[in-house]
């Protein structure tokens, strides 16, 4: 009886974070970037991050983002899910920077698909993801397609909480480079927050302008 040979074939996995220059944001210096079209699954939610709805919105992402790169490796592309993002916005702006108020936040929270996952393989996901997900959380999420053109971003390391003079040094450099802020306040989470300790969260912080 011949031997089974074991399967070798291995699929290469590709880490956006690491290939993308948007992602490479640096503490200390603003730059101002030009960021393509980019799909997203997302869902929305309201309050501050650490807050029931910001979570539920993760608890129904990150289902269905995984059931995608499965396909997707099946069909002989893996990646890393990139890290998770988030839009936010408020009635008054003062509420993210000199009047912090965490309750009036909006938002849209975020993860990337890469540019070659099609319809077809989203909706594959959604078939697998519907075995872990209930219905409502499933239906929750959507694919969004952001067009955020020019942008300012920078990297803040630290608590949340001490994010507000970031932003407003974000907003002055906008102004200072004769453009107007466009488009809401985009946070991308280079840190998982329900695991690392405030003072070394790694956030880059992003506002599109015109």
């Amino acid at each position: 009886m011949s031997e089974v040979q074991p399967h070798t074939d291995r699929v290469t996995k590709v880490d956006l974070k690491k290939t993308l220059p948007r992602f490479a944001a640096r503490r200390g210096r603003i730059d101002v970037i030009e960021v393509p079209a980019v799909r997203y699954l997302a869902a929305d939610a309201t309050g501050a991050p650490g807050e029931d709805s910001f979570a539920s919105a993760i608890e129904a992402l990150y289902p269905l983002a995984y059931a995608i790169k499965f396909v997707s490796k099946a069909h002989g592309r893996d990646y890393v899910v990139p890290p998770l993002e988030a839009l936010w916005w408020a009635d008054d702006m003062a509420v993210f920077t000199s009047e912090r108020d965490p309750s009036q936040w909006k938002s849209t929270v975020l993860l990337m698909l890469p540019d070659w996952i099609g319809s077809e393989t989203v909706e594959e996901g959604r078939a697998k993801a519907a075995r872990k997900l209930a219905p409502p959380q499933l239906e929750r999420v959507r694919v969004e397609v952001l067009q955020e053109g020019t942008a300012a971003q920078t990297l803040h390391i630290g608590p949340f909480s001490d994010e507000g003079p970031v932003i407003e040094a974000l907003h002055a450099r906008i102004a200072d480079d004769g453009l107007t802020l466009s488009g809401k306040h985009h946070e991308i989470y280079l840190s998982d927050f329900r695991k690392t300790a405030p003072e070394r969260l790694r956030t880059i912080l992003r506002q599109p302008a015109r």
